[in-house]
């Protein structure tokens, strides 16, 4: 298994909260500053090369995850799936397991909860596909069987995770790891990642991924300015 992420100790900067109503802006922006800091870029850059690696030999590439989770899993898809292709006028097989409600109940009601994700995937998952599994405590049953069932089928399994890694840390073939002590910095920096693919593939819009690295690996981003042009955002 590939494990990135930051520093074994945990970033533990909830420990001395203050009473949360009386936070304040400047107080969270800070904790996300550290978090930041703290955090293995080449964790990310590797998982913008799976993702990237996906769509040039036309993979599937899958998301998925509960709660605030299971909307970054959604927004990673909308995002990829409108921008990456304008950039790049190559198609992008983005998909997620948690935008059809009645599915998922179907399956929650007839199965069980736990296998709301591995289910679909049983229907849909090729060989070489790309999971990309997203948990903030790592240890989401039925996250876990989704990628126990992908690895064992011939998929590329990544996980995003926070805190301790929780199991999905030790099972996902590659993993980004944000090591904090708190789900709503966890869950932030995990959306990032979004926008990170984002930006990164389409700077890859006229020429093949392996052409757009920096040596030792690190992708190379497009101007955020001359993204919005090429793939007509209004924003």
């Amino acid at each position: 298994m590939k494990h990135f992420g930051g520093s074994a100790q945990a970033t533990d900067i909830g420990a001395g909260r203050t009473n949360p109503v009386g936070g304040s802006a400047q107080a969270y922006f800070k904790k996300l500053e550290i978090v930041l800091a703290s955090l293995d870029h080449k964790s990310f850059d590797n998982a913008v090369a799976l993702v990237a690696h996906a769509q040039e030999d036309g993979k599937q590439i899958i998301t998925l995850g509960n709660g605030g989770s299971s909307l970054t899993a959604l927004h990673f898809i909308t995002d990829w799936n409108k921008s990456i292709y304008l950039s790049t006028k190559r198609p992008f097989r983005g998909r997620t397991l948690v935008d059809n409600v009645g599915l998922t109940f179907a399956y929650a009601n007839d199965v069980s909860f736990q296998d709301v994700f591995v289910e679909q995937l049983k229907n849909i998952l090729n060989e070489g596909d790309l999971v990309i599994a997203i948990s903030g405590s790592g240890n989401s049953e039925n996250v876990l069987r989704a990628v126990r069932y992908a690895n064992d089928h011939g998929a590329v399994t990544l996980g995003l995770c926070g805190y301790g890694g929780g199991t999905l840390r030790q099972i996902a073939q590659h993993v980004v790891w944000v090591n904090v002590n708190d789900m709503q910095l966890a869950e932030d920096i995990h959306s990032m990642f979004g926008h990170v693919v984002m930006q990164c593939l389409c700077f890859a819009s006229t020429q093949k991924w392996g052409d757009q690295q920096r040596p030792g690996g690190a992708a190379q981003c497009i101007n955020p300015n001359e993204a919005a042009a090429e793939a007509g955002w209004q924003s």
